[in-house]
């Protein structure tokens, strides 16, 4: 029942994060995981299969809504379950030590891509409903996200999503909608990948899957109300900077390192956090128009203002 509870709780954490940011749930989940003790394969493998329910559901919220372009889910999903069936079956076939260390740095990466992805200026995006985006641009995306969401535990919102938006030619709901629709196709490879290359022991850690799933539904209605409180710039900061601080723990305890370079490795990565997390909160509290550095939209502003006079007078 503990472990239940336990599980249950990494869910809420790991579906808040998703909720608020549209991206995270994976890296989130496999590091809480991680750091619980759970192999990387086993982590991966759990939060994969819990994920098949979760985006399904997702995904049929966001065709409900028309979020969705099912040639961008075509074209991006279906070289993401390739990629991710490969990652699987890749991780499933390295031992728990080899792989702490690559998960761990792939995991890192991903962090240091969400914190300073989230800190620095969002891209200006287009409102189109369809995407321009061709199989050419999209099959090697969505064939790198899934390898990487399955053999590092996640990443494939951080990789392909962040990606989409700041080329600035699909609407951002149709990114996110069809993205997640298309995770579906991921996470059901991926956990076939694990079935594939770990047997039976890929469905040896149900109880962290219910304790996933059900802390993701739990989870779901709070991580609407977190992101009409917290801005994403400083909660996607925050986020990145604990994913970065606690694998390279894991990083400096898989290759020994210890003393006086790891006091300093750790000052470092505070030190950049902090900065980063200064940095997203003056920009969250500038205006749109402030945040781009362009005025116009303020003095615009200003001469309807002194503008209005003139046309009371002439009525």
């Amino acid at each position: 029942m503990f472990n239940l509870l336990l599980f249950t709780l990494v869910g809420v954490g790991a579906q808040l994060v998703d909720g608020a940011l549209g991206m995270a749930f994976g890296v989130t989940a496999t590091t809480l995981l991680m750091i619980g003790g759970l192999g990387p394969a086993q982590a991966s493998a759990a939060v994969h299969l819990a994920e098949v329910g979760t985006t399904l559901a997702s995904g049929v919220s966001h065709w409900k809504f028309k979020n969705i372009d099912w040639k961008l889910v075509a074209k991006l999903g279906v070289p993401g379950a390739v990629g991710a069936f490969i990652g699987a079956t890749v991780l499933s076939g390295l031992s728990t030590e080899a792989a702490v260390p690559i998960t761990a740095t792939i995991l890192l990466a991903i962090g240091i891509y969400v914190a300073l992805r989230f800190s620095v200026r969002p891209p200006a995006v287009a409102d189109a409903r369809t995407t321009p985006h061709t199989a050419r641009f999209l099959s090697p995306l969505g064939l790198f996200g899934g390898f990487i969401d399955a053999s590092g535990g996640g990443g494939w919102g951080p990789i392909t999503t962040s990606t989409l938006l700041s080329r600035g030619k699909t609407a951002p709901r149709t990114v996110i909608g069809s993205v997640s629709a298309s995770e579906f196709l991921v996470a059901s490879a991926a956990s076939l990948g694990f079935l594939v290359g770990l047997g039976r022991e890929s469905a040896g850690n149900l109880l962290v899957v219910a304790g996933l799933a059900l802390g993701g539904v739990i989870a779901a209605p709070f991580a609407a109300w977190l992101v009409s409180r917290v801005p994403a710039t400083l909660l996607g900061t925050a986020v990145g900077g604990v994913i970065v601080l606690t694998n390279a723990q894991k990083l400096f305890k898989s290759f020994d390192i210890t003393g006086a370079v790891t006091v300093a490795g750790y000052l470092a990565i505070l030190g950049a956090w902090a900065a980063l997390l200064f940095y997203a909160w003056k920009r969250s509290t500038l205006t749109p128009a402030e945040a781009e550095g362009d005025f116009t939209g303020v003095e615009l502003a200003v001469e309807n203002e002194l503008a209005e006079p003139a046309v009371k007078r002439e009525r």
